[in-house]
């Protein structure tokens, strides 16, 4: 723009973030869009993850771009230093934490997404309204009333805050949001089991509690909380004038994937007219399952859940969801009047409830519409289908473990999670060292966790595209990094399993 003598503005075109000319950035796009295609497509031909060359990392240590850059040369340093670097949870072979692989029917809806840049703090338009859909849908598939509410949050530690400070309003009322917790919130004590997820914790710690208002609880054999101890150590704060307020139950715990007695929490809540909530960050997604919808019965009862479309679900990442059984209580957590949010009864600013009545953020991208094309575009049985079958590949790969002597199962299998180790003289260092040698191979992606003092090599079935082939792969990596760690003399040892890690070809 320039500003001319008489104080009016000079329109320039140029001054726009718009293309001059369309037609060349259509057909860069369309390229981008193919080559995403083609990356997806021929996922299993390249490695999982590979490291970042000191090279490639120091590109990212550049200063503030001053003057613009061709969008092709842009797209160049995309394709050449950001795609072969990434974490590699597309791919197959990546089983070492629970991140769901996307599919291109979501990639191509975040597209669209980011087209229309819709913000869904609130107002009067259509995204907000295909949000809804996905809490009502959300509410049907939980069996929730019809009064319930939901939101869409990055994730479910999010979630899992959220539900603390719903549960806590609930106990305190506005004097809690106004005054803080006081002398009355320092008595409040929350419960989970100690195979819960650490955001638990820290959900104590940033809602004002502090960590060491958690009561950890001890697990059964099979990683699920105790019930009978739960309610002892609740009958114990009780007579010391402690004030619990909320039990928090798994759907799928994070070590190795056990489901609580979601009906015998939900019991015991109503008795001792505690907030019952439930951590399904991938698990509370299994009622899609007609093989694991009973292993969740309880689930319906809770009052408030929070989980991730993005793992089980398969929607590109991020879209996880709080949903609350009493809508009231939820909005007395977060609504905040302001004269800027201002509803009116028509207009852009007509509606209400407001997205942003129901959580933290006022500005909120359009999560909801990847969900909903996943959800139209593959439907509820498919979806249910492709986590019945990760979970049978997690039996087929606790069978193959079972029958070769060299390896160990550590826990139970109980849904997708297979926890195992190379039997070794030292078999925390060496599994560890395994872990690490099968990444940079590029072969596969476990990870590792550790249960009663033993890690374990820990394989997370999450995505739709693994199949039998990715797990023989695995194994076969497991025993021979195991087998060249364990008997390799220690001077050449680590040379040589470096060459053959370079060497291994990608599993396919």
């Amino acid at each position: 723009m320039k500003l001319l003598r008489d104080g009016s503005l000079q329109s320039d075109s140029s001054q726009t973030l718009d293309p001059q000319d369309w037609d060349d950035i259509r057909a860069q796009g369309h390229r981008m869009l193919d080559d995403m295609l083609d990356y997806i497509s021929d996922i299993r031909q390249r490695p999982v993850w590979q490291p970042i060359p000191d090279e490639v990392r120091g590109r990212f240590r550049a200063g503030l771009p001053v003057k613009p850059a061709g969008l092709d040369e842009v797209y160049r340093e995309f394709a050449d230093l950001i795609v072969p670097y990434a974490t590699g949870n597309v791919h197959p072979g990546f089983m070492g934490w629970v991140h769901g692989g996307g599919s291109p029917v979501g990639m191509l809806a975040e597209m669209l997404a980011a087209g229309l840049n819709a913000n869904l703090g609130g107002r009067d338009h259509i995204p907000v309204e295909v949000e809804g859909q996905i809490v009502e849908w959300t509410r049907q598939l939980f069996d929730f009333p019809p009064e319930a509410s939901g939101i869409f949050v990055t994730g479910t530690s999010m979630a899992n805050l959220m539900a603390v400070l719903v549960a806590r309003t609930s106990v305190l009322g506005q004097d809690g949001r106004q005054h803080g917790i006081g002398s009355a919130g320092a008595l409040l004590t929350a419960y989970t089991s100690r195979a819960a997820h650490g955001c638990v914790k820290q959900a104590m710690d940033l809602a004002g509690f502090g960590s060491d208002a958690l009561r950890c609880i001890e697990t059964d054999q099979c990683h699920r909380i105790d019930v009978a101890a739960l309610r002892a150590q609740i009958a114990r704060d009780r007579s010391i004038g402690l004030r619990p307020f909320i039990v928090v139950g798994s759907a799928g715990t994070v070590d190795i994937g056990a489901i609580d007695d979601l009906a015998a929490l939900s019991a015991l809540c109503r008795d001792e007219g505690i907030w019952f909530h439930v951590d399904g960050a991938f698990g509370a997604l299994g009622v899609l399952s007609p093989m694991l919808a009973p292993r969740l019965a309880g689930l319906e009862l809770a009052d408030s859940i929070a989980f991730d479309f993005h793992k089980w679900g398969q929607v590109p990442y991020d879209a996880g969801f709080l949903i609350v059984r009493d809508g009231e209580r939820h909005r007395e957590t977060f609504s905040a009047p302001a004269a800027y949010l201002r509803r009116e009864s028509r207009g852009l600013a007509a509606g209400s409830v407001w997205p942003c009545d129901l959580g933290p953020d006022l500005s909120r991208g359009f999560r909801a519409l990847k969900t909903w094309f996943t959800l139209k575009a593959y439907g509820t049985e498919k979806l249910g289908g492709v986590i019945t079958r990760t979970c049978a590949l997690a039996g087929y790969l606790e069978a193959r473990i079972l029958a070769e002597p060299r390896l160990e199962l550590l826990a139970p299998v109980q849904l997708n999670i297979v926890c195992f180790r190379y039997r070794a003289a030292d078999p925390n260092k060496v599994n560890r060292e395994i872990v690490m040698d099968i990444q940079e191979s590029g072969i596969a992606a476990p990870s590792t966790t550790m249960l009663e003092g033993q890690l374990a090599i820990r394989a997370a079935i999450v995505n739709h595209r693994t199949d039998t082939c990715d797990l023989d792969a695995l194994l076969a990596a497991v025993i021979r990094f195991g087998a060249a760690r364990t008997e390799a003399d220690a001077g050449s040892g680590r040379a040589n399993l470096r060459q053959e890690a370079l060497a291994s070809p990608v599993a396919g």
